[in-house]
């Protein structure tokens, strides 16, 4: 993406000298905006290039800081370059949404609730979608339920069910109701 700067490219919005501008970002802006930098490199990328196209007004450790926490979070990857890393968005940018979306459902005590409020609050569209998506997964593995089969009915022979153990649900659980 040739030399210009992501900072820019995102908006001027934040105004002011350098450290100011850096003061008013949050992390999770931060981390989207290094993220954004990586989805656009040409390839696996150091923290000193991510920090030119972010405009330069991050200190270098502030990069390295986030580019640190974004690998604890499993959404970067990296490898090492000589003295250096070069680091490499772990998945595109819905694949990280998905990762959030898990890191939060994992981080509730209840996630029968979590997922029942969830795809009770979807839109019409959102929920056929689901659905559809729920039930190729089905189809494509041969060890859950038939998906032709009703939710509260008995597993047939030919179905076998697979427990996904003590506190872990079935997606599709939540999503038929169950």
């Amino acid at each position: 993406m040739g030399g210009k700067p992501f900072g820019k490219a995102l908006g001027d919005s934040f105004g002011g000298s350098g450290r100011e501008r850096a003061r008013r970002r949050g992390q999770g802006q931060l981390e989207a905006q290094v993220l954004a930098a990586l989805h656009h490199s040409p390839g696996p990328a150091t923290a000193a290039w991510v920090q030119e196209r972010l405009g330069g007004d991050l200190a270098y450790t502030t990069v390295m800081t986030i580019l640190s926490r974004l690998h604890a979070k499993q959404a970067v990857t990296r490898e090492r370059s000589g003295r250096a890393y070069v680091w490499t968005p772990a998945a595109d940018e819905a694949g990280l949404a998905a990762l959030r979306m898990r890191r939060v459902l994992d981080g509730e005590p209840d996630r029968d609730a979590v997922l029942t409020s969830f795809v009770s609050a979807l839109s019409a569209h959102d929920e056929q979608l689901l659905r559809a998506l729920l039930d190729r997964a089905t189809a494509d593995d041969p060890a859950t339920p038939d998906a032709s089969a009703p939710a509260d009915g008995p597993a047939t022979a030919e179905a076998p069910t697979t427990d996904p153990g003590p506190g872990r649900h079935h997606p599709s659980d939540e999503a038929r109701g169950g």
